[in-house]
This record gives structure tokens, C-alpha cells and sequence, in this order.
């Protein structure tokens, strides 16, 4: 198993307001995470680095070999709970931070079964046999036009709301995050990523890096978010069993 991540500030931004994190419990086992802040300032980057965190040591405590499918969701849903309410206390200490939040993507993976825990537009793909699947879905204002049939996937790439998200981690003392499960082959490859990669690199980009996976994946990946823009922040964390 191989796994590879890497952030960038982009060519627009001056500030990166992305952070992850990657834990290895076992040869098998393990976890990833992406979260892309927002707010004025410094508060994306604060909520965004504070909910890593706070997800990371939750699971780092919490996880143990051999445990159910139930008691690993129910750990999951805990984690970004306590995150949720450590940014959302933290709003409300400063004025600068008011309103700040993060999205979120969480893999955790334990020998054939992904778990992907999700809030925001921040997405999770897999590669399986050269066929690219998106498996989450963003929850963002143009994402609920497209499910209303009021815009096309194609329109909501250059429509102006397409950075509105509808749910995020921290802006409120309550959030739902969606869950979701997939199967693990040999060979398939997770790609957690912010709209920062999603919205400047083609799935046949996407495709073509995982398929080259090297310990380089990352960074071609960003290369190529900067090279058709980089009008945000880029993170990326490749995983290939």
C-alpha cells in the first residue's frame, strides 16, 4: 500500500486555508483527511487546521483492531462531531472568526472495507480498473441546482455560485455529515482532494496521474490545478492498495 499528499497556496490565494492529515495504524489500516477552511483572515486556516487535528487525535484514541462496522461509524460521526463543536466554540472567542468553517473528507480504511465521511465540496474518488467513480457528493448550492434539473454538470463548472456550499463543519452547533462505504480491490486507487484540484483538473487528468501512481501523484496533481489556474488552494492524498 502506498499513500502520498501534498498542499499548495496556488497561484491566486495568499493565504492556503487546506490542510490533511494521514495516519497508519497497520499495514492496512489507516486514515486520511482533507479540509478546505473559510472565513476572513486567518479563520479558514484556523478552522481548517483545527478540525484535522481534532479528528485525528479522536480517531488516533478511539480506533482499535477488529472493531465493527457500526462502532467504526459511530467513532467516525463522533470525531467530526467534536470537531464541529471546537471550531464552532472557537468562532465565537474572536469577532474575526466569526462565521469560519471547513469542509471535509475522511477516508479510513481497514483491509477490504473504505469508510468516506463527508461535509462541503471537498470529494473522494476511486479509481478501480481504469474507471473513475466520484464518491461523494458536494453539498453546494450548484450541486442542489443540478438534483433540481435548473443546471447541467457542464454549467455548473462556470457558474458563479459554484464555490457556495450548503453544509459545512463549524459554522453551527449542529452538522450531518454524509457516510458512505466502498469495497477495496488490489490495485484501486482513493484520491481525496479539495475543489481546488476538482475544479482546474479533467477527470482524464485524474485518470492518467492515478493510473502513474508514483510517490510523485501528488504533485503532478497540483502541478496541474496550477497549470490550468491555480485559482485556489490544491490538496491532494492519493492512496493505491
Amino acid at each position: 500500500m502506498q499513500i502520498y499528499g501534498k498542499s499548495d497556496i496556488g497561484k491566486v490565494r495568499t493565504v492556503n486555508q487546506d490542510s490533511f492529515a494521514i495516519e497508519m495504524f497497520s499495514e492496512k489500516r489507516g486514515f486520511a483527511i482533507v479540509c478546505d477552511g473559510m472565513g476572513g483572515a486567518n479563520a479558514g486556516n484556523i478552522a481548517s487546521e483545527m478540525a484535522v487535528k481534532t479528528i485525528s487525535d479522536y480517531l488516533k484514541r478511539s480506533i482499535k483492531p477488529n472493531m465493527t462496522s457500526s462502532q467504526v461509524e459511530n467513532i467516525l460521526r463522533s470525531a467530526v462531531y467534536s470537531a464541529n463543536t471546537s471550531v464552532y466554540e472557537k468562532s465565537k472567542t474572536n469577532p474575526d472568526y466569526s462565521g469560519m468553517g471547513t469542509t471535509v473528507v475522511l477516508l479510513y480504511f481497514d483491509n477490504a472495507v473504505a469508510y468516506i465521511l463527508h461535509i462541503g465540496d471537498s470529494r473522494a474518488y476511486l479509481l478501480h480498473e481504469n474507471s473513475l467513480t466520484q464518491l461523494t457528493v458536494d453539498h453546494s448550492m450548484v450541486q442542489t441546482m443540478i438534483e433540481k434539473g435548473e443546471i447541467t454538470v457542464d454549467e455548473a463548472k462556470v457558474h458563479p455560485n459554484k464555490n457556495i456550499i450548503t453544509r459545512a463543519l463549524g459554522v453551527g452547533s449542529e452538522v450531518n455529515g454524509d457516510l458512505d462505504f466502498a469495497d477495496i480491490n488490489e490495485d484501486d486507487v482513493f484520491l481525496l482532494c479539495s475543489d481546488g484540484l476538482s475544479n482546474f483538473v479533467s477527470s482524464e487528468d485524474i485518470i492518467e496521474q492515478l493510473t502513474e501512481f508514483n510517490l510523485s501523484v501528488a504533485d503532478r496533481l497540483i502541478d496541474i490545478a496550477n497549470e490550468n489556474g491555480g485559482k485556489d488552494n490544491i490538496t491532494a492524498v492519493a492512496v493505491k492498495f
